[in-house]
């Protein structure tokens, strides 16, 4: 396994972060905003572009400006099998604006995808689950779980490990 781990976090999060040749982003921004301020010593970054929103009507034409689609699904599919079949162990680190939703989505499908632990988990009760649904569609029968909310109450509830 090449991609060791799997993270997501918030924009501002991300743009603290020092940057390492062996960790590789995902930096996911709405359409009206900057790029993130990424430390250049991230060697392997792929911007997206898109809004945290789901189609109101399964039906309508596609692409829709703004939102997630199957491009930007195979893109995102193609850096990840790319990073997994490179010769060095590296971690992934997808990024959003809160680290909430989108980059929850794309977090979970990573680990789904390349096996590997993702950090966190049972807060990715938000995934946008368009983006998820997207993702999964490039890779039929592959299945990412995503906790319900009682799972991460009952992290918090317990005693740290």
């Amino acid at each position: 396994m090449t991609i060791q781990q799997v993270e997501y976090t918030s924009r501002k999060q991300a743009e603290l972060l020092r940057g390492t040749p062996f960790a590789a982003v995902i930096s996911i921004t709405d359409p009206s905003t900057p790029e993130a301020r990424l430390d250049p010593q991230f060697r392997h970054v792929q911007r997206l572009a898109f809004f945290d929103a789901v189609p109101a009507d399964e039906y309508l034409p596609a692409p829709l400006p703004g939102l997630f689609d199957h491009h930007m699904a195979g893109r995102i599919s193609a850096f990840i099998e790319e990073l997994h079949s490179a010769p060095v162990d590296m971690s992934l680190i997808v990024h959003c604006e809160y680290g909430v939703s989108r980059s929850a989505a794309v977090a979970l499908f990573a680990s789904a995808l390349t096996g590997a632990p993702l950090k966190a988990r049972e807060y990715t009760y938000e995934a946008n689950q368009w983006v998820l649904d997207q993702l999964l569609q490039r890779h039929p029968g592959l299945e990412a779980d995503v906790p319900s909310p009682l799972v991460s109450r009952e992290r918090r509830n317990g005693p740290r490990r």
